[in-house]
């Protein structure tokens, strides 16, 4: 992504809807997971982009270390600055780490990416990781919705819960957990993206405070339910928790 971007991320991150509720999902879903692992070593955000995630994470995982990756100097700078923790310079198709040396690994929104090769960093957490350490991924589901918010943001394709698993378990990876989300706000999405031109803004942006508290308190009801143990049937996005096989 451009500077701007970044930038433009980074100014927003911490107060919408979209990524704190995406973060708040996802860092519970990883300390249930890790808690449950016998894998040692830190937790690696992957592609962390300008560090919210890897903020929330904070310095440590239910006993791991945490730090972040990026291919970006921008956005590896911003990261380190705003979460304070560790963070390496280099991509997800060819990590700076040796084999097995992970606990835990998370991936939001990267593996959608047009720089990234799907299988290509699917091998590399594979070898990263040590024998039943988690990962946990998100992703854009369904590729009828790529829009002009996904091309904004270089997502070049998106995903579904069948497909993934097969391709997850083709890179080693026994998938426990595969949820959509963002599912009550889906017919909102849906709407936006048929009416949405070509050439419209990301929708990485400040919004109303009230229509913000409406979308969040969405979320709030679907990490409820997520971590009650349901997975929901369809969504805007896909969470997957995955445990590498020895």
């Amino acid at each position: 992504m451009e500077r701007a971007e970044y930038e433009l991320m980074h100014a927003v991150e911490d107060r919408m809807w979209w990524y704190r509720g995406l973060r708040r999902l996802v860092a519970d879903q990883l300390a249930r997971a890790l808690a449950r692992s016998q894998a040692r070593g830190p937790v690696l955000d992957a592609g962390c982009g300008t560090g919210g995630m890897l903020r929330v994470l904070g310095p440590s995982v239910a006993g791991r270390p945490t730090l972040g990756l990026d291919y970006d100097p921008v956005a590896a700078g911003l990261a380190k600055a705003k979460a304070e923790r560790p963070v390496l310079s280099g991509s997800v198709n060819e990590m700076p780490l040796r084999d097995g040396t992970l606990g835990g690994y998370v991936s939001l929104d990267v593996i959608c990416h047009a720089n990234v090769d799907p299988v290509r960093a699917l091998k590399e957490a594979h070898r990263c990781l040590g024998p039943g350490a988690i990962a946990v991924f998100n992703l854009p589901a369904y590729s009828w919705m790529l829009s002009a918010h996904d091309r904004r943001v270089h997502n070049a394709r998106r995903f579904t819960r069948g497909t993934t698993r097969l391709l997850f378990a083709e890179q080693g990876f026994r998938v426990l957990r595969a949820s959509y989300w963002n599912t009550i706000l889906f017919p909102l999405m849906l709407i936006h993206r048929l009416l949405e031109r070509d050439g419209a803004e990301s929708d990485v942006r400040e919004y109303p405070r009230w229509l913000d508290a409406i979308f969040s308190t969405a979320l709030a009801v679907e990490r409820a339910i997520i971590g009650a143990g349901v997975s929901l049937p369809f969504g805007g996005s896909l969470m997957i928790v995955a445990v590498r096989d020895a």
